[in-house]
Formats: C-alpha cells, structure tokens, sequence
C-alpha cells in the first residue's frame, strides 16, 4: 500500500459522522443509521475483512490533521442536528432514546478517539479541542488521568483503566470510570499542591471543568427542555462507556512489573483494516504506548505484540458476553505468553 494511500484511507473514519447528522435531521427511525452501521454493520463485516500490516507513512501531517479537524466539526454538528431535531419535534417517543444511543456511538467511537489523539499533542490548540471533544461527552477526568496515570502505571495495579484477568466488562466499567475519576482528582490536588496553588480551586482542572459541565446541563435545560438534558446525558454515559470498552480490550490481563518499561507487549494490537481506519489506527494500541508521542499515522505493527482475536469494531460482542470473551481471550493470552516464553528460551 502505497503512503498516500493510507492518509486517504483514514477519511473512512469520516462516515459515522456524517451518518449521525444525517439520521438526527431526518429524524424518525433515521436516527438509528449510526448504530445499525458502527456496531452492525462494521462489527460484522469486519470478520471477513483482513489484516493491513502495512509499516509505511507520509512524513506530511497535513491530511491527518486534516481529518482531525474534521471530526472535531462533526462532533459539534452531530449534536447541533441532536438539539434542532428534538425542538422540532422531529424526533418523539422511542425515537428519542435511540437517537442518544446513535448519538452516542458516534461520540464514543469517534470523537473520544479523536480527543485521545489531539491531547498526546503537545501543541495548545489540539488539546484545546481535544479537551473541547471530552466536554461533548461530559468527561472531565480522561485528560488528567490518562496522560498523567494510564501512561504512566499502565499494566500495573495502579492504574484504574488496566482490565484486571478475569474481570468482565461491566466490572471493569465502574471500577475503571470511578477510579480514574479519584485518581485525576489526587494528581491534580497533588499538582497544586507541589506548586503552592489553591488545589481547590478553578486551577483543578478535574474541579474547574465538573462546575463548568454543571453549568452546561442548567444551560441545556433552561433553552431546551428536560428531555434534551436527558438525550445529551445519556449519550454522554453510551460514549464513555465505549470508552472504557476500549480500555478493556487494549489491556486485558496484560501485566508489568512496576520498574520495567512499557513497551510493546503490554498492549493488545489489531491490523483489522476496519479498526485501523475508521478509528484512525488506534488499533496500533502497542506501539501507542511504546511510543506516546507519535501521531496515530505513523504508528507501526509490532511482531512480538500480542494480537486480539478480532477487531475493535468486531470484538464488542464478546466483551459483552463474559463467558464467550473469557473463553476466546484466555486461550490467546496463553498462547502468547508460550510464545513469549519459548523465544526467551
């Protein structure tokens, strides 16, 4: 595959978003087309799609900052299109809680992702909008945990968003989502604390950016009505929940001694061209954390990483069936780590 070709490919990453907007105008049983498409229709093709091990990537940033750009606008005209269509009236009944489920989708699979890349950058403006795309989805802890506590003690037991063997999804879920709430706070009380500053004050970006959400719901609910504070709520809880499946999925039994280095075999890696490019190669989960710093198109496949049985897209349903996702994940965890030990030997 040739390097232009990859950039192009990570525009694919564009159609959930315009299938959120497009259903939420239309509104009615329209509002379901994300959903039917992320979570069937990807999940499922993508069984029968292959791997792309494909190394190669354009040293120009210029259309992978592109599509960044261009996911953070979707985010915000996805939920713009939310809000028109509910005041109205295009979306009423059932409909209702579906589009926040489809909305939801979209944020979680898309603009969490999208957020992800923009605050690993060093520069102010992508983690403003970085930190823009997780206020969309009522996350005020990811930036300051993930950064400052996922990176750091990942695959230990220090850190809330590691999947622990033999713990299931939903587990997972709100021990992780709790955790990395407490933990974002005590760093950022830390932080100020070292700097002879208020921690209790807007400085704490944990508390800062709660009071600010706080203020946002009242706003939602005075201009718009009780049902759109519920609507933008509950897509919130659908996208972090995605969220944290992802953490489970990256990280699952993997483990580390707390003095060795991260490298490539405490993440879980998938080169589903599915997952590679409609979520912008996240699925080079591995190398993501051997590498912190590098932009999400030049990340590479690593031979000693071990491999999920599918990909992001494909895997959710047995993450959410424990037993399924238990029996699969454990014989390929005990394969590799044969593997690994066979090659040290």
């Amino acid at each position: 595959m040739s390097v232009t070709s990859r950039n192009y490919k990570y525009f694919w990453s564009l159609l959930p978003g315009l299938i959120t907007i497009t259903g939420n105008l239309l509104g009615g049983w329209w509002v379901l087309s994300n959903l039917i498409f992320s979570i069937g229709f990807l999940a499922l093709v993508e069984w029968f799609m292959p791997e792309d091990k494909s190394q190669n990537h354009d040293a120009s940033p210029f259309i992978p900052d592109l599509i960044l750009i261009l996911h953070a606008i979707l985010q915000i005209l996805s939920l713009t299109a939310l809000f028109y269509s509910l005041n109205e009236g295009r979306i009423v009944g059932w409909h209702i809680f579906w589009v926040a489920v489809s909305t939801g989708v979209h944020s979680g699979s898309s603009s969490l992702i999208i957020a992800h890349e923009m605050i690993h950058r060093k520069k102010k403006h992508w983690q403003m909008l970085g930190k823009m795309l997780l206020f969309s989805v009522s996350n005020v802890y990811f930036y300051v945990d993930h950064l400052r506590v996922h990176h750091k003690w990942v695959g230990t037991t220090h850190d809330p968003a590691t999947a622990r063997f033999g713990e299931n999804l939903y587990a997972f879920y709100l021990r992780s989502t709790f955790g990395q709430i407490a933990s974002a706070w005590k760093v950022e009380v830390n932080r100020l604390k070292t700097e002879k500053t208020n921690p209790y004050g807007f400085g704490n970006y944990v508390l800062s950016n709660t009071l600010l959400l706080i203020a946002f719901y009242i706003s939602i609910l005075i201009l718009l009505g009780k049902v759109a504070l519920l609507v933008f709520v509950l897509q919130s809880l659908v996208a972090n929940f995605l969220l944290e499946y992802t953490n489970y999925i990256e990280h699952y039994g993997l483990s580390r001694n707390e003095k060795e280095r991260v490298n490539e075999t405490h993440s879980w890696q998938t080169d589903k061209v599915i997952s590679r490019f409609i979520l912008i190669d996240l699925s080079r989960h591995s190398d993501h954390h051997f590498y912190a710093s590098k932009a999400y198109h030049t990340l590479q496949h690593h031979e000693k990483s071990p491999v999920l049985p599918g990909g992001y897209a494909s895997a959710i349903y047995m993450a959410l069936i424990p037993p399924i996702w238990f029996h699969v994940i454990h014989k390929r965890l005990t394969e590799y780590r044969k593997t690994v030990q066979n090659s040290v030997g």
